[in-house]
């Protein structure tokens, strides 16, 4: 069942490798204008007195974090969302439509009708999962006094997180499959499904938890030394070359770890979403830890439609 599970995770991943290429080109692109902005913001502070390299390298962290900010919301996100409903209906139909940019825009479009909602909808889905997450705190707090618990329940959060990074795409998936309710609603079940089945969720992504960390870093490495040989020939600082060799370093990630993870996520999410019995009580229990997901709660229960019927 375990061999099926990961063919079927590489199957997804490549079928949908358009979102990938996508991914990293916009990324390698927001690079390339950092570079310019950089190579910019070097020459106007040389300009200037001692500081002005240090202010002009400030502007250019300001700068280069607006870009960034900016462009994921309105590009990024949408091509997540897309690639999301691609994968959703990969992994439940076992069939992909010809034009896959174009099917997913339709999609995103009748589940969500404007930007606005999705953004909405992901924001109080990350939100819960997070204040969610704090919960393992908690734990810490109590053992913590217990030489080497801290350590362990550290490294068990990190765990943790990684897995739960990828709960906002499982949820929007699910909105996905059911277009009958309110997208509000739906990712409020979606959230409720996913703590249903947190073991055998946290269980499938403890290994891959593992090799993330792996090739972050050596995707941060591999720059930070290439950037910094070439600095040190000009003379300059090798803080450049650490905070480039992170920008590639997340580049590299956002487009091909991020997405392989997702998929596998999303894979063994929908595995058990069609055949788990919501607990009803556990909404109470959600609503409770997180403010994020009482609101999102309240807001599926106060849309009784989905949102391309109120059209």
């Amino acid at each position: 069942m375990k061999e099926e599970k990961e063919v079927k995770t590489k199957d997804v991943y490549f079928k949908t490798m358009i979102f990938v290429w996508l991914k990293l080109a916009l990324g390698g692109a927001m690079f390339l204008i950092s570079l310019i902005l950089l190579a910019i913001c070097l020459g106007l502070g040389s300009l200037g007195s001692g500081d002005g390299i240090i202010i002009a390298f400030f502007i250019w962290l300001i700068l280069v974090a607006a870009m960034y900010g900016i462009v994921n919301r309105y590009v990024g996100y949408m091509l997540k969302a897309g690639h999301v409903a691609m994968v959703t209906t990969a992994v439940t139909t076992g069939t992909l439509p010809e034009n896959q940019l174009q099917a997913a825009t339709a999609m995103i479009k009748e589940r969500f009708v404007t930007a606005n909602v999705y953004f909405v909808v992901d924001r109080l889905v990350s939100g819960a999962v997070s204040q969610l997450q704090r919960g393992l705190q908690k734990i810490d707090d109590l053992l913590g006094k217990i030489p080497g618990v801290s350590l362990i329940v550290s490294f068990a959060q990190l765990f943790v997180q990684i897995a739960l990074g990828y709960v906002d795409e499982c949820c929007l998936g699910y909105t996905f499959l059911h277009r009958e309710q309110s997208a509000f609603k739906s990712a409020a079940d979606g959230v409720v499904i996913y703590f249903q089945n947190w073991k055998k969720l946290l269980k499938d992504a403890a290994i891959m938890a593992l090799i993330v960390m792996g090739v972050s870093f050596l995707t941060w490495l591999l720059p930070f030394l290439l950037f910094t040989a070439i600095f040190a020939a000009f003379g300059i600082h090798w803080v450049f070359a650490l905070i480039i060799g992170v920008i590639i370093s997340a580049v590299i990630k956002s487009a091909f770890i991020d997405s392989w993870m997702m998929v596998k996520m999303m894979v063994s999410y929908m595995e058990v979403a069609p055949t788990t019995q919501i607990t009803f009580d556990l909404y109470d229990k959600l609503c409770k830890l997180s403010g994020k997901f009482k609101s999102l709660f309240e807001k599926g229960q106060q849309e009784q439609q989905p949102y391309g019927a109120q059209m």
